[in-house]
């Protein structure tokens, strides 16, 4: 019965949310649909986990509120075979919806009990197609670059050199830039003698903390 009224949030959620919103890609809505996104948050937070709002983590941290988090998955035109890097592991919510549409997800969290809270999640739900690390998430994962596309769920207030060095040529990177009170997010497209930005909409995350 409980997974049933879920279910019926998560079609209520990509259809009032996501559809009405712009979000078209079919595979994106399908995963958006069948990732559980109240097992991301706090027992206590589950009634509200597909509002159309953040939610507290915890450690200062937040889960983002679902149209962002298809926006920035949509705006990286997966196709299953990518390989993706994600700076900020959070809940792992975005992290799963990532496993869901490339070949394989690595990603970064500054805070190890983040880190582990979420490994735990996804690896109980499932998912063998994720490596996962502590530590600054600006200095990338130069052993495993380059990679086809780059998540950043964290405010830069400038792009991290390392981490448009560990785009592949052709790749994709979603990024928030900004201060704390004015954020813009950035799609990015690397070529071989440019850079394509183009400012996706208005955002507030948490500030990208860089050692």
């Amino acid at each position: 019965m409980e997974e049933q009224r879920y279910h019926r949030q998560r079609e209520c959620m990509v259809q009032n949310q996501l559809v009405s919103r712009g979000i078209d890609d079919p595979q994106v809505l399908e995963v958006f649909g069948k990732v559980p996104r109240h097992l991301f948050v706090d027992p206590s937070q589950q009634h509200m986990a597909y509002g159309d709002h953040p939610l507290p983590i915890g450690l200062e941290q937040t889960i983002s509120q679902p149209y962002i988090v298809a926006l920035m998955t949509q705006s990286l035109k997966l196709e299953k075979h990518e390989k993706v890097l994600e700076i900020g592991t959070g809940s792992g919510y975005q992290t799963a919806i990532l496993a869901e549409l490339a070949e394989h997800v690595y990603t970064v969290e500054r805070l190890p009990s983040l880190a582990d809270q979420a490994k735990e999640i996804l690896e109980e739900l499932g998912y063998r197609n994720i490596s996962f690390a502590a530590g600054d998430g600006a200095r990338g994962w130069p052993d495993e670059a380059p990679f086809d596309a780059i998540l950043v769920a964290a405010a830069a207030k400038s792009i991290p050199p390392p981490l448009l060095e560990q785009l592949a040529f052709g790749g994709r990177m979603v990024i928030p830039v900004g201060d704390i009170s004015v954020q813009s997010l950035l799609l990015l497209t690397k070529r071989e003698d440019s850079l394509d930005k183009q400012d996706l909409c208005g955002c507030r995350f948490v500030p990208l903390i860089q050692e």
